[in-house]
């Protein structure tokens, strides 16, 4: 899926250089003409389709070599976890370890701590929580007694292989406010609004137009090329949606013809 490719391409690092004692992976600068379609397992979670697009890229990448992916770690018969990316940098003739994470995060101003405002739609997938899973579980799966000989085999001391994150994100702010603080977080990172349902389900909606995109649509920028809905009926799909506890993303078309993403949240 080509628009998917391009998306998270053009999708921002939630931050840049270092922060919170992790290394943004640097993405590689890329000829977008010369993609083509690739077949992506549907059925697959968005996180997964994602490791698709991401090792696609990085094998059109000239400074950067692909040499292991989904690196299983057990411990007997407990499954640890999984290291995504292992990298060659040709230029440098190093190797990296690079964790990826595509997020949606909703920004809430009613907590004060930046890094603690980030989280999923439905409030069960914080930031904060990434941000130590990364550092406290993932990272340190690098050194685990079990892949041993599969640094031997491949010819990799990982003491000597670095760590990185490639971590993109769209960030929602509450509806039309524009002004972020998020700081050392990323602004550009900005791609939509917020509301409850009660705003949603407020005058100044009901003259729009509006589409529930399936979750692999949600990296795409909005377009026009869809099935507009109304209000009425986007609001009895959104309800039901509700009563499970989810929150959909809807693409808004208003009268004047401006296209933005909106999260309805249940909450």
């Amino acid at each position: 899926m080509k628009e998917l490719i391009q998306a998270f391409y053009n999708t921002k690092p939630l931050w840049t250089h270092e922060q919170f004692g992790l290394q943004q992976f640097e993405f590689p600068s890329i000829d977008m003409a010369i993609i083509e379609n690739v077949a992506i397992p549907e059925k697959l979670r968005l996180g997964h389709q994602m490791e698709y697009v991401f090792k696609h890229l990085i094998t059109l990448a000239k400074n950067y070599q692909v040499i292991a992916s989904n690196i299983l770690i057990d411990e007997g018969k407990v499954r640890l976890g999984e290291l995504d990316f292992i990298l060659k940098d040709i230029s440098s003739n190093s190797y990296l370890h690079v964790e990826l994470a595509y997020k949606f995060y909703i920004i809430n101003p009613d907590i004060s701590e930046p890094i603690h405002r980030l989280m999923g739609p439905n409030k069960r997938d914080m930031f904060y929580t990434k941000l130590d899973k990364v550092k406290e579980k993932q990272f340190p799966l690098l050194q685990h007694p079990s892949l041993k000989q599969k640094w031997v085999s491949l010819d990799i001391d990982p003491l000597k292989v670095k760590q990185q994150c490639c971590f993109k994100a769209q960030l929602f702010s509450p509806f039309k406010e524009e002004k972020l603080a998020i700081r050392p977080l990323n602004t550009a990172c900005h791609a939509g609004y917020w509301v409850r349902f009660e705003q949603f389900n407020s005058i100044a909606f009901k003259k729009y137009q509006f589409y529930i995109p399936t979750k692999r649509e949600w990296p795409l920028q909005v377009h026009n090329q869809v099935l507009w809905n109304n209000h009425y009926n986007t609001l009895l799909d959104i309800n039901l949606k509700h009563l499970k506890q989810y929150a959909p993303m809807v693409w808004v078309q208003t009268t004047e013809g401006e296209l933005f993403k909106l999260f309805v949240v249940w909450w």
